[in-house]
């Protein structure tokens, strides 16, 4: 099916869509290369099922240019973009079975009998739907019924696949299942493919680049590990990781080539750091590290909680000003909650935002540069 497949790049250029007086999508630019796995990723409200909506032409863009391919098209209708999405309900039709469902667009578009055949027989061997092909959709499971989606969806080959929260109504472990499957399935088919999701889990580990959006607008477009450790701003730092990176807002004084970060008490030296003004700092779990000697350290927390997850533990601390904390230290930290420990900051993995929009801002530690 490889061969009969041909990706395609999808562009989108100055793309803006209102909805009356209401702004979902603004000033949006996006490549996608041609075979790449691309994940758009937001809170709810965000605009990116608009996005693909209007990659599929279901929705039309108030402003700007959508290409697929070395074509524009705007003006082309849904079935002629050779696109296939597939949707958060699977939309099987309950009186047909998995061999019909997977064969009903093909039938509808006249596809000749022994073509549609084949094209079925080949999309149930990738997705394991060879044995279930006399079964109907009350008689499967939720993945499979998702398998079966895919399915419809592949036996069109099309040039683009997009997927709209295609996970979201299974339980954890088979959306862990899922994701395994559609990655197998991209790296079968090498299909430009776009996925819609508001888990960061399923975007870190699908995308092979992530577009973060918030209120219509792109904040960050990287590769999952670029987008965790360099996030460009306040909200990309904060809305990937889990548990959230720990944020506390203060102000940088600069003066004579030395920078401090000042904030309810806690104080870092920072070098080479020419910036001054109102700033928040942002340091992931893995970056704090306790100790039992409350001596050079950064600063003295109560341990309030632990949250064992058998390979780490998350401990929740109290912090300057009253702030939350949360460290991730390995399993064989002894520890209770109601201890004091010290707490030490990494300074190369410090992220430090300011601005109007909160972007990050550059600085040393020792003699290399760390983006913070």
């Amino acid at each position: 099916m490889t061969d009969a497949v041909t990706a395609s790049a999808v562009t989108l250029h100055g793309i803006e869509k209102w909805f009356g007086s209401v702004a979902a999508v603004l000033s949006f630019d996006l490549e996608i290369h041609s075979g790449e796995l691309v994940v758009l990723l937001g809170p709810s409200g965000c605009g990116k099922t608009t996005v693909l909506r209007m990659i599929a032409g279901l929705e039309e863009p108030t402003k700007g240019d959508i290409k697929i391919g070395a074509t524009t098209v705007n003006d082309i209708e849904p079935a002629q973009r050779n696109v296939a999405m597939v949707f958060q309900n699977y939309a099987l039709y309950p009186h047909m079975t998995v061999q019909q469902n997977l064969g009903f667009g093909l039938k509808m578009r006249k596809v000749p009998r022994a073509e549609l055949d084949t094209k079925v027989s080949n999309a149930a061997a990738v997705l394991g739907l060879t044995d279930l092909l006399s079964r109907r959709p009350g008689q499967l499971s939720g993945g499979q019924r998702q398998r079966v989606a895919l399915g419809r969806a592949l036996v069109r080959e099309p040039s683009v696949f997009l997927f709209d929260e295609p996970l979201s109504n299974l339980d954890a472990r088979l959306r862990l299942e899922m994701r395994g499957e559609i990655a197998q399935l991209h790296r079968r088919l090498g299909t430009t493919m776009v996925y819609v999701t508001h888990d960061q889990v399923e975007a870190m580990t699908l995308g092979q680049r992530v577009a973060i959006m918030k209120e219509g607008l792109l904040q960050q477009y990287a590769p999952p590990l670029e987008v965790y450790q360099k996030p460009a701003n306040l909200f990309v730092a904060t809305f990937i990781g889990s548990p959230p990176i720990n944020t506390i807002s203060g102000t940088v004084t600069y003066a004579d080539g030395h920078s401090m970060f000042e904030a309810h008490g806690l104080e870092l030296a920072l070098t080479s750091l020419s910036h001054s003004g109102p700033t928040a700092l942002g340091v992931r779990a893995e970056a704090l590290s306790l100790v039992a000697n409350v001596h050079d350290v950064d600063f003295i927390a109560e341990i309030v909680r632990l949250e064992p997850l058998g390979n780490e533990v998350l401990v929740y601390l109290g912090g300057p000003g009253e702030h939350s904390w949360v460290a991730r230290v390995d399993p064989e930290y002894r520890c209770a909650a109601g201890d004091t420990v010290g707490v030490r900051l990494d300074r190369s993995r410090i992220h430090l935002f300011a601005g109007p929009n909160q972007e990050r801002i550059e600085y040393r530690t020792s003699s290399e540069i760390h983006t913070g």
